[in-house]
């Protein structure tokens, strides 16, 4: 994890939630198979506080083997681009006409400042939603009240309905909110597609002197 996050997260890791949470994990991991693998679960902390520009809240990991990697929406570049992904990558395409990553790995949009941040850190496989209910919202909540006082110009893109559930924790007058359906197959059809999010994105950023994402 980057320094920066360092004061944010021994507050939390200190809380009692959080020390029940990680009583859970611990025999969770330890009985059965869970994804993101440990030393992946927090990755998205290794993204510079100060660098962060965009927020991406998901729901929980893939729950899929050698699919989630610690990073919302993301897989590594060995494997199948995720049909919520493609749908993420259509909407790319129909507002700059092409998309710049060639697999499903998203790194390259975390060096460039987006935050991609699941509501839930782990899941057991082949069980999506498991650990829910465990700790982990009360974590990622605190997580964007923290995002919400500690920086400046953020834009959130909040997509279902997990993610549209923290709205309110966000101040409207400092922070662009950009919400929609989610992109999963099931939904992207009634909203997602045609937000516009990506070129609303970077027209916000630029307005306030700051790089574009190159999506």
């Amino acid at each position: 994890m980057h320094e920066s996050w360092k004061t944010f997260l021994d507050s939390e890791f200190n809380k009692p939630y959080f020390k029940e949470l990680s009583q859970f994990l611990h025999s969770e991991y330890e009985t059965k198979t869970i994804f993101p693998p440990k030393p992946q679960v927090f990755r998205a902390f290794t993204t510079d506080l100060s660098s962060v520009k965009v927020v991406i809240l998901g729901q929980d990991p893939y729950h899929t083997p050698k699919a989630a990697h610690g990073l919302a929406f993301s897989v590594p570049d060995s494997q199948p681009i995720p049909p919520s992904l493609i749908n993420i990558y259509k909407e790319i395409d129909s507002e700059f006409g092409s998309h710049q990553n060639p697999s499903g790995n998203l790194k390259a949009w975390q060096e460039q400042g987006v935050l991609l941040l699941n509501n839930v850190l782990t899941v057991e496989a082949h069980k999506a939603g498991s650990h829910r209910g465990h700790g982990w919202e009360t974590f990622t909540q605190a997580t964007v009240e923290y995002l919400n006082e500690a920086c400046d110009h953020l834009v959130f893109l909040l997509w279902g309905r997990d993610a549209r559930s923290k709205k309110p924790l966000i101040d409207q007058q400092k922070h662009l909110i950009l919400e929609s359906a989610h992109p999963s197959p099931l939904s992207a059809y009634n909203g997602f597609f045609g937000n516009n999010h990506f070129k609303r994105t970077n027209e916000f950023l630029t307005a306030h002197g700051l790089a574009e994402i190159k999506w």
